[in-house]
């Protein structure tokens, strides 16, 4: 399907996997020019090998690699730097990069706190407010925000109670972002995933939840146990690419009237929590 993005220039933070991942290829499947970043440099040089193989020639496009811890300053500044250098402007600017921690309010610690904060809402905020004068250059800007589905439900046991708030912060953010940068035409929309099947980040929850002790091939046999139990019959979790391809969309001139949206990217209401999952399934051991 042609979104009309060839050579635009699209910016995906966290976009050497998962939905990061995903979202780029999308974009290079329409003939972008995307910069993906991200903190490990193995990652983001096998991520560009990928998508180097899915540009079309006759489409144009391209896919470069910056380095950047998103929670340093001084690494965004050196993003957006390279960003203008190249291209002087900047069309697409996709927050995705993210984490999440899932435990018992006490024992959260400050560290985890800060870092949940950092990684989430102050990320998408410092990014987009370094990005807004390449934005402001572009005829057709846009931002889309990635939160998560902890940012309006709860998920108890063992609770969200740091994630959740920085992910609902994100929602806020980009609600209150669409409202002021209308004068400058640029459209802001966030997307809010459910469970998406991406091996990092259910490695993640699945070490959590068995304080590290855990094998690869009992985790895949346990997700798809509670996969069969948790979303309606026929169905599944969704993939990395259900996510990007939504992005594509909010990003392209064929949702211009668009803007201060918050879509909620989930398989329905009826689908469980990977996570809520995990513990029960724990509990009842």
């Amino acid at each position: 399907m042609n979104l009309d993005l060839q050579g635009f220039v699209v910016c995906v933070t966290g976009g050497s996997e998962g939905i990061g991942l995903a979202t780029a290829q999308a974009f290079a499947a329409e003939g972008a020019n995307i910069i993906i970043c991200a903190r490990r440099p193995d990652k983001l040089e096998q991520a560009v090998k990928l998508i180097q193989t899915q540009i079309q020639p006759e489409l144009g496009g391209s896919i470069e690699a910056v380095r950047c811890d998103i929670t340093k300053l001084e690494d965004i500044d050196a993003l957006i730097a390279h960003i203008d250098q190249k291209y002087g402007k900047l069309d697409i600017l996709v927050n995705n990069a993210g984490t999440g921690i899932y435990k018992p309010f006490a024992d959260v610690t400050d560290a985890e706190l800060q870092d949940g904060m950092a990684m989430n809402f102050f990320a998408q905020f410092r990014v987009s407010q370094r990005a807004l004068p390449l934005l402001k250059a572009s005829a057709y800007p846009s931002i889309i925000n990635i939160s998560g589905r902890t940012a309006i439900r709860g998920n108890f046991p063992p609770g969200s109670s740091c994630t959740g708030p920085a992910k609902a912060a994100e929602v806020r953010f980009s609600i209150d972002l669409a409202t002021e940068l209308a004068e400058f035409g640029i459209r802001v929309n966030c997307v809010i995933p459910g469970v998406v099947k991406s091996e990092e980040r259910m490695r993640l929850w699945e070490s959590q939840a068995a304080e590290g002790k855990w094998d690869q091939q009992s985790a895949i046999s346990k997700r798809e146990g509670l996969e069969s139990v948790s979303v309606a019959q026929g169905q599944t979790w969704g993939v990395p690419a259900d996510i990007g391809n939504v992005v594509i969309f909010l990003a392209s001139p064929r949702s211009g009237y668009v803007n201060g949206a918050s879509l909620i990217v989930d398989g329905g209401p009826h689908n469980k929590s990977y996570v809520t999952q995990l513990y029960v399934d724990k509990e009842q051991k």
